[in-house]
């Protein structure tokens, strides 16, 4: 990081502190458009990975942006600042700069408040547009602020309001994201090929889309919020809630951040069993992705396949952890209880049944030339806009970006097997849908080589009656289902969190249909959505 330090160290309203796993750079709230663009355009930060909103009370707001660049993607780098007061809680965008800005700046804009200066649609991303204040500032009264119990109107979730500078003075905008004679039609929240509560209002002409506004929030629970009030094991029990397809890892990803910050050594046996679980984890999921794929093009037969397949994992679960969809088995410094005596030959009985499987998903469906039909050349999403969007997990490397955290970043026992990522240049729909199939048989191949390998020992680390993590921001990411899911924790050293913040690859998946979808015809929709494979509780935290 010498390059960058050397590069900063000249610009005065910056400061630079490098830790273990990032480097923070401090700037002035004036200046953090311009500091953006160095990073962006100079040092080739290309990859905002997050959005992280912080009421530092007295201070003011803050934010922190987390980025990387796509050639040294292991370290991320986080660039702060704050408004230095609560009256003046205005920053400059850098939706200009990256694309995936413009959900997480609304995200923050919805809970905190913060105006974002020049971006092009400021509006609430999950509340309701006439929610009374801001629920994450720490000064939020629950009990004086009513929840409003009318249906929200169509054109108020359709205006969008603005901030622009203009000749030194601020100019406020509103605009209606529709024109009057565009017919625009509902997709969701209940259409069953949404996947979950999205609502999607789609602009079209004859058949063909022109435009999407995805609107969330119908499932938003407060999770974040709700993690201030309870203790560290406690908030486990919620993360396993959001992307429930991917519970196990996004359970591990809190975990490991903890474990982190204490500098808890975590056993041997407890990383293998850990990752077997994940990797048990991911095929479930991209067996449930491929069957709702399969039946949203009128194939029941794939669906009921992939719930076949998939119930023996969840089997397998129900007999070691004691839960199926959820199973609640990572806990901080491990895991709750070692593995039942038949886990290691029901797992190792698994790995040729589900090879013979896939062989048949593969002449059940991908071999059908309606279904090939429907999926390639639909849906191009290139390997710049992946970045730009902030899209990871399959959905990217379908487009041939690298960012398997497995490979990038090794953690538990990763670093331990052999397997490959899989990469491919296609970038359309068929390339996603196939891509996860693909993932299995590499799944298959590191539960393999651990699975007759898993130490002897202690399956978790002695930890206190009460955890209480030092005083300080950690930051974890790990690989789930759909992409890089992150957990950022800001401790004052007490024994619950003073702030949990969740990076959801689904939120900028939805948001890639953005990019994607127009100029297609509106049966395309459902395919490309559903090859994107998001999971709305995990944007609706």
């Amino acid at each position: 990081m010498e390059t960058l330090e050397k590069r900063l160290s000249t610009l005065e309203y910056v400061s630079v502190e490098n830790e273990d796993d990032r480097t923070t750079v401090t700037v002035a709230p004036e200046k953090v458009l311009e500091l953006a663009k160095i990073l962006r355009y100079e040092e080739k930060y290309d990859f905002l990975f997050d959005i992280v909103g912080m009421d530092y009370g007295d201070e003011g707001f803050g934010v922190i942006y987390y980025l990387s660049q796509t050639e040294n993607p292991a370290r991320l780098t986080a660039v702060k600042t704050r408004t230095g007061s609560r009256e003046k809680n205005e920053l400059d965008s850098v939706c200009e700069i990256w694309e995936s800005a413009n959900v997480y700046e609304r995200e923050v804009y919805d809970f905190f408040g913060i105006i974002f200066i020049n971006h092009p649609d400021l509006r609430r991303i999950f509340l309701r547009t006439d929610w009374n204040g801001y629920p994450l500032r720490k000064d939020y009264d629950f009990e004086s602020n009513s929840i409003p119990v009318h249906n929200e109107l169509i054109p108020d979730m359709e205006t969008s309001h603005s901030v622009y500078m203009h000749e030194g003075h601020e100019e406020d905008v509103t605009r209606s994201l529709f024109d009057s004679n565009e017919y625009v039609v509902n997709f969701g929240p209940q259409h069953p090929a949404m996947h979950g509560v999205l609502h999607l209002r789609v602009s079209i002409e004859g058949e063909e889309v022109k435009n999407i506004d995805p609107n969330f929030g119908y499932i938003h629970r407060g999770i974040e919020k709700l993690c201030e009030s309870y203790t560290y094991p406690q908030i486990l029990h919620l993360v396993d809630r959001l992307d429930y397809l991917s519970g196990t890892m996004n359970r591990h990803a809190v975990c490991l951040c903890c474990e982190k910050a204490l500098g808890l050594e975590v056993p041997p046996r407890a990383q293998y069993v850990r990752t077997i679980i994940d990797e048990l984890t991911r095929i479930a999921s991209h067996l449930l992705g491929w069957g709702c794929m399969c039946m949203d093009m009128g194939s029941i037969t794939a669906f009921v396949y992939g719930m076949r397949d998939r119930e023996k994992i969840m089997d397998i679960f129900e007999e070691t952890a004691g839960g199926r969809l959820m199973p609640n088995y990572n806990i901080i410094g491990g895991i709750a209880r070692d593995i039942n005596p038949n886990f290691i030959r029901r797992v190792k009985e698994f790995i040729p049944y589900m090879r013979k499987m896939l062989k048949e998903h593969h002449i059940l469906f991908t071999g059908n030339p309606i279904a090939t039909g429907r999926m390639k050349k639909i849906g191009y999403l290139s390997k710049e806009r992946a970045i730009t969007t902030g899209a990871t997990g399959p959905s990217s490397r379908a487009s041939g970006w690298s960012n398997d955290l497995r490979k990038i970043k090794p953690y538990s026992a990763y670093d331990k097997v052999d397997f490959d990522e899989v990469l491919r240049t296609g970038g359309d729909t068929f390339d996603r849908y196939i891509i996860r199939l693909d993932e299995i048989e590499q799944s298959l191949r590191i539960i393999e080589q651990l699975i007759d390998n898993i130490p002897e020992g202690a399956f978790a680390a002695k930890t206190g009656a009460i955890i209480r993590l030092p005083k300080g921001e950690f930051i974890q990411r790990v690989e789930n289902a759909r992409g890089q899911f992150g957990v950022h924790i800001a401790s004052e050293g007490g024994k619950t969190p003073y702030r949990v913040k969740f990076r959801s690859p689904s939120l900028v998946l939805v948001n890639a249909l953005k990019e994607i979808v127009p100029r297609h015809k509106i049966a395309d929709l459902i395919m490309i959505g559903a090859s994107l494979d998001y999971v709305i509780p995990c944007i609706d935290r």
